[in-house]
């Protein structure tokens, strides 16, 4: 609309004759704006598998039915109770999400699937060198027990969910702890567990990962400043 307006300002100013008019109108609808051409590439990806795929599932579906009953042996899958598995046809994520527990089938040559554990899993942060907010420097090492909520993400958005949830939990623990004085780490143990897994939570959904709980497990102060403490205690 606000092309249109423009067109006619410009033809009622003499900017524009008939010709150059008729010229950018057309052009201005050949072009069309970026969202439109963004929500038609949407409508795009959206397309379901071509002529081609379809034509290797009719072959592959055809040699199974001949090669019956060895091609069970191809055909059949078992995942566990607590394992799902994640399907691709010709590299597309097949529809219906993740499969399992129990018997799926899949299409030799075509389908490529990866079983992910559902169990919850337990990661020993090691031990961190921080440098607390009245400058001192402790070591605190942190336990995150955490599991996959969504097989599917956790397949698609992200290389390796695991390695990177604990890579992510390292680092939380170290920004965590740096706002926070010697005292606060070694009194409010509770609040930083609570405030560590609220943050891996926001950081690790879109990996399909569920932080269950974190711990602080152990705060190490250097020996003079402990010999410091005693002597005070002592006092």
């Amino acid at each position: 609309m606000t092309n249109h307006l423009s067109i006619i300002k410009d033809y009622s100013e003499g900017s524009l004759t008939p010709l150059t008019q008729d010229f950018e109108y057309r052009e201005n609808h050949k072009m069309g704006s970026p969202k439109d051409n963004q929500s038609h590439d949407e409508v795009q990806c959206e397309e379901g598998p071509g002529v081609c795929a379809l034509a290797l599932t009719i072959f592959s579906l055809f040699l199974i039915i001949v090669t019956l009953p060895l091609s069970l042996f191809f055909v059949v899958k078992v995942v566990q109770e607590y394992e799902r598995a994640v399907i691709f046809r010709l590299g597309r994520l097949l529809t219906g999400g993740a499969r399992g527990p129990g018997v799926f089938f899949v299409i030799p040559c075509v389908d490529v699937y990866e079983k992910i554990d559902m169990r919850s899993q337990t990661f020993e942060i090691p031990p961190q060198e921080i440098l607390t907010k009245d400058s001192v420097t402790v070591f605190v090492n942190a336990i995150m027990y955490y599991k996959v909520a969504n097989a599917i993400h956790a397949v698609a958005n992200v290389d390796d969910y695991s390695g990177s949830a604990r890579l992510l939990a390292a680092t939380t623990l170290r920004n965590v702890l740096g706002t926070l004085t010697l005292g606060d780490i070694l009194c409010q143990r509770e609040s930083i567990a609570k405030e560590m897994k609220e943050t891996l939570d926001e950081g690790t959904e879109p990996w399909g990962v569920m932080v269950e709980r974190v711990e602080v497990k152990d705060v190490r102060v250097p020996e003079q400043l402990q010999r410091a403490m005693a002597a005070e205690a002592e006092a």
